[in-house]
């Protein structure tokens, strides 16, 4: 019986591990993406080691106490790039903050995935195309702030439905 509950106990925390090693490295992958994706040049980035067990440590990135990302602070970075639609795995993401850089492309649509984010704040970049109809998902968006971009065409009228939203 002892080595019956001897195993179960080992089984147990053996496969805790795991998928916390895989949780962790699933969003260090996705941050690590958004890493190559930019242009660093005053080395803000440069605590984001990819063989870590989990971005906990980078600096600005923030985690819960389950070491879930929960936030990425990386405004007024000087980082240059383009996003990336891994950014849609950080599911307890609720502040992506890279507003005042220059980040050019689109609004990735994976970023509606966020469904515990809070606040988007990409303003004053160079972020162009429209804003992605998905973000009509973030029901728990408080703070979208796009202003000072080159986006076009409407604003999504899937928004409206986000009750939640404060500041746009």
């Amino acid at each position: 019986m002892a080595a019956q509950t001897w195993l179960w106990t080992s089984l147990t925390v053996a496969v805790t591990v795991i998928l916390t090693v895989v949780n962790g490295n699933s969003e260090g992958d996705a941050l690590f993406t958004l890493r190559k994706s930019l242009k660093d040049p005053d080395n803000v980035l440069q605590s984001w080691d990819p063989t870590l067990v989990n971005p906990c440590t980078w600096f600005h990135i923030t985690c819960n106490q389950d070491n879930r990302v929960t936030r990425v602070d990386l405004g007024n970075s000087n980082l240059s790039g383009h996003l990336v639609p891994e950014l849609g795995k950080l599911q307890h993401l609720q502040y992506l903050e890279l507003y005042k850089n220059n980040i050019q492309g689109p609004i990735p649509s994976e970023l509606g995935n966020l469904k515990s984010l809070i606040s988007l704040d990409l303003y004053n970049n160079n972020i162009s195309g429209t804003i992605p109809p998905s973000l009509g998902k973030l029901k728990s968006l408080v703070f979208l702030r796009l202003n000072d971009n080159r986006l076009t065409g409407p604003i999504p009228r899937d928004l409206a439905n986000v009750s939640s939203l404060k500041v746009v």
